[in-house]
């Protein structure tokens, strides 16, 4: 039987994976986490071979939390579940430990396949990531921009070309707006980019933005 840790903060979605699940016969949900900091609490106390996670919970989330599961427990394997396209975030997830990522628009389809292969010992990520991951190390002279960022200032590039202030995004991250302003000069530098609206051009033609948001240029 696979233990699996679910954690998202949708009751709905969490409901309707969970029946997907049930019907499975060799998968249980043995745990539920609405936030970063229950999947924590929880694993430290609990027995679970596989944690599904959510990208955008309240708190820590994301590959923070990624790499928080990683260092609490080595061996647990995690799933990411995100509404962010794959090409987003997929390889910074699998860098910061994951062992698969999945669209939540695939997951009715997908998600049993993706828990059982991880849960063998395997990895659930499309052909695409797989060679991106495969190609990086050789190469860094070739490599688009935004690759480039931390992980904590890709977090910032994101908030802010989805329209966030600077304001929000600190008290969003739980940073002071110096820091948050200081990570946005960084991140113009590192890009080489002049300004906001720069930014959010590049985002636009290379697809990073959310689909729900529409920022003008």
């Amino acid at each position: 039987m696979i233990r699996v840790l679910l954690a998202d903060d949708h009751a709905i979605l969490r409901a309707g994976l969970k029946e997907i699940l049930a019907e499975t016969g060799d998968i249980v949900v043995a745990g539920e986490a609405t936030n970063g900091q229950e999947v924590l609490s929880l694993i430290r106390g609990g027995d679970f071979d596989l944690a599904v996670l959510d990208m955008s919970m309240p708190g820590r989330n994301g590959i923070e939390l990624i790499k928080l599961v990683k260092a609490e427990k080595p061996n647990l394997r995690s799933l990411v579940l995100s509404m962010h396209s794959e090409h987003q975030y997929a390889v910074r997830a699998i860098r910061a430990g994951a062992s698969g990522y999945l669209g939540k628009d695939s997951a009715a389809e997908q998600l049993v396949a993706a828990i059982r292969r991880i849960a063998a010992g395997g990895a659930y990520v499309s052909s695409e990531t797989a060679e991106r991951l495969a190609l990086d190390a050789g190469r860094a002279a070739d490599a688009l921009p935004h690759t480039l960022l931390s992980d904590r200032e890709f977090q910032v590039f994101q908030l802010i070309v989805n329209g966030a202030a600077v304001g929000e995004i600190a008290k969003q991250l739980s940073l002071s707006v110096k820091t948050v302003s200081t990570h946005k000069t960084r991140i113009l530098e590192k890009m080489g980019l002049a300004n906001q609206t720069e930014l959010i051009r590049y985002a636009l033609e290379h697809k990073l933005l959310d689909e729900s948001s529409k920022p003008s240029t």
